[in-house]
């Protein structure tokens, strides 16, 4: 089978012999458990797309994933699977410093693509998917599944529409905040097996090359597990903020302070075994209050919850309801839909750039004023 690059145009409108629109046929690199179940099992329920490849490096693994869900072809690794013509988007969900490597190679195959979070580990290493897909005219996305939640949708029109109006005055202070717990949920419906994963794929270093070699592995985790918040919050208020200070010092339980330009606010993160999720928004306005609370993220079928209550008011306290629903298959039909459609993904690589200088910018200022831990987290 010879390489063959699906572009941006060949996936739009594309008509089969019958008249119909044609799925679109996607691969998927990574069978893990979020693999199979984040993402394989909801892009296999959408009826416009197609399931026709996975490469997997674990041969009992991907053969068991393809099974399951149908898959019609199993290739040993990603560079096999780019040589598929009727893989026209690819999902990438490996290894967190193998990610870069992966989404590069499909992006300059001309593939759009789909990645786990975080896109990579400097802005350096980001803007150089950014320029691929770029160059190659393709859609390219982010996996900040929280963008696509209903109820964090929700609360951001809520949010825009108390700016607008000024019912419950200016904003007056912002805190976000992570503190984990049981993500999973006792999921089931995938497959799993004792082989270990080997080597095979190119790794990127896992920090910028500016960052002491002491933190590296620190940054790492702290990227890896708190992206999401900066993307969340970022986007909420529709710019990037002005870091104040930045307290890394302890392995566990970190503080970032932010000036969003009128306002201040504030990033709090742990993770705790809790056997719930702890997540959320809170914002407090002059004359009121609105609040947002993210559910486990393989917790099916369940959207942020929001709490809207308003000064004067006492014990009143507002939960605008939002319908069932999951923020990785709202995620996966939005990529499909944008493929289709040829528009912007809302949550693309370009603009994570924006994450990727920020989570650069809060470790710079820890390092400045001596915030840092001492050790790396064990």
């Amino acid at each position: 089978m010879t390489a063959t690059t699906a572009s941006s145009s060949s996936s739009k409108g594309a008509s089969s012999d019958d008249g119909h629109e044609r799925p679109l046929g996607i691969g998927f690199v990574g069978a893990g458990m979020v693999g199979q179940l984040a993402h394989i099992a909801n892009f296999a329920l959408i009826p416009v797309c197609r399931p026709v490849a996975l490469a997997e490096l674990r041969p009992r693994l991907g053969g068991q994933a393809r099974d399951r869900f149908g898959i019609a072809r199993l290739y040993p690794d990603h560079r096999a699977l780019l040589t598929d013509p009727e893989v026209e988007a690819v999902v990438v969900v490996t290894r967190r410093p193998a990610t870069g490597g992966v989404v590069l190679d499909a992006l300059e195959a001309g593939r759009h693509v789909l990645s786990e979070k975080p896109m990579a580990h400097s802005l350096a290493q980001a803007a150089r998917l950014v320029d691929a897909a770029r160059r190659t005219g393709v859609r390219y996305a982010v996996g900040f599944m929280k963008r696509h939640d209903a109820g964090y949708q929700r609360f951001k029109a809520l949010y825009d529409g108390f700016l607008a109006s000024g019912e419950l005055g200016r904003v007056v202070f912002l805190r976000g905040y992570c503190h984990g717990g049981a993500f999973a949920c006792n999921a089931e419906g995938f497959v799993m097996t004792d082989e270990q994963r080997p080597d095979g794929l190119e790794v990127w270093p896992e920090a910028p090359d500016w960052l002491p070699p002491a933190l590296v592995r620190d940054y790492a985790w702290f990227l890896n597990v708190f992206v999401h918040d900066v993307n969340i919050l970022r986007h909420l208020v529709g710019r990037s903020p002005e870091v104040t200070f930045a307290d890394f010092r302890h392995a566990n339980g970190r503080v970032v302070g932010f000036d969003w330009g009128g306002f201040s606010g504030i990033l709090d993160m742990a993770e705790i075994p809790f056997a719930d999720w702890e997540e959320g928004i809170e914002v407090l306005f002059e004359r009121g209050r609105l609040r947002l609370r993210f559910p486990p993220p393989l917790l099916r079928n369940v959207p942020a919850r929001i709490e809207l209550e308003r000064t004067g008011e006492a014990g009143a306290v507002a939960r605008p309801a939002v319908p069932w629903s999951w923020a990785f298959r709202r995620q996966a039909e939005a990529f499909v839909a944008d493929v289709r459609g040829g528009r912007e993904p809302a949550a693309s690589g370009e603009d994570s750039l924006a994450d990727m200088d920020l989570i650069e910018t809060m470790w710079r200022k820890a390092i400045a004023l001596g915030n840092t831990p001492a050790a790396n987290r064990d």
